[in-house]
């Protein structure tokens, strides 16, 4: 009976993508984390999808639509109607990134809210642009989309160790990242956790009426955000550490049984 009380006035719930929804490995939602998702619709409870991955890389699910979409790590939001949230970078810490991007031999793709372009290409690139099912886009309308549109993010293959040398010089930038091997760069007020409290406001719903699952780093400011922070059994231990709670891994239908046992759905 507590669970029931607890969560009854739920209203919305925000799913980050990769290694939540999706099983990386799988590459693929699975058919109880699908009907969990259309249970919460038919139940009125909103859902928004959370992601790093831009509107055009946006998964769609079998007889399934979001309400709201979180992209960007947060920096571009809207729903089927009008934009809730804009936050391009600075382009002079684009440019800057560019540039200190340059000096370690690592092509950069750019992101606007209508498409995504390279300066060039490289394996591990192509790696994480493939777990969106996507692949890199090398464009020579590359310096004209940098100079003409707001750029959202940066992506770019980047060692753990580069990191720092990446942001080198930017002032109003930052990195997020939920794989080791690559960043997307946002900028430094932006991430999850401050769009999570732009839609909400969107919508009038309190902090306690909104639950969120992920799994990656760039998911803790939204699981802090939110009433309900819940952690993937799959993800970090510093991500468990900062969440409300944990479910069971996205392969073994994490989200499911969570909403399952608290009833929610």
């Amino acid at each position: 009976m507590m669970n029931e009380n607890k969560y009854k006035d739920i209203k919305i719930i925000f799913f980050d993508v990769d290694g939540t929804l999706i099983d990386v490995n799988k590459e693929k939602i699975s058919e109880k984390t699908l009907f969990a998702l259309k249970k919460l619709k038919q139940k009125g409870i909103k859902i928004c999808i959370a992601t790093g991955r831009s509107p055009i890389m946006i998964p769609k699910f079998k007889d399934l639509e979001f309400d709201i979409f979180l992209t960007f790590n947060g920096s571009y939001c809207f729903n089927d109607r009008e934009d809730i949230y804009r936050n391009p970078l600075e382009k002079e810490d684009v440019k800057k990134i560019l540039d200190n991007a340059k000096i370690i031999n690592r092509p950069v793709s750019i992101a606007t809210n209508k498409e995504i372009v390279a300066n060039g290409t490289e394996e591990t690139l192509e790696k994480y642009f493939s777990f969106a099912k996507a692949k890199v886009n090398v464009s020579d309308k590359f310096d004209q989309i940098l100079k003409d549109k707001d750029i959202f993010q940066v992506m770019m293959a980047c060692d753990i160790e580069q990191r720092e040398h990446v942001l080198k010089d930017t002032l109003e930038s930052e990195i997020t990242a939920w794989w080791d091997y690559a960043v997307d760069i946002i900028p430094k007020d932006g991430g999850k956790g401050k769009s999570v409290n732009a839609i909400l406001d969107y919508y009038g719903f309190s902090k306690n009426q909104s639950m969120a699952f992920g799994d990656g780093e760039n998911d803790i400011t939204m699981l802090e955000a939110v009433g309900h922070g819940i952690a993937m059994g799959n993800a970090k231990e510093k991500i468990k550490n900062i969440a409300d709670d944990i479910c069971k891994s996205v392969d073994e239908d994490g989200i499911y049984y969570y909403l399952k046992d608290k009833r929610i759905i």
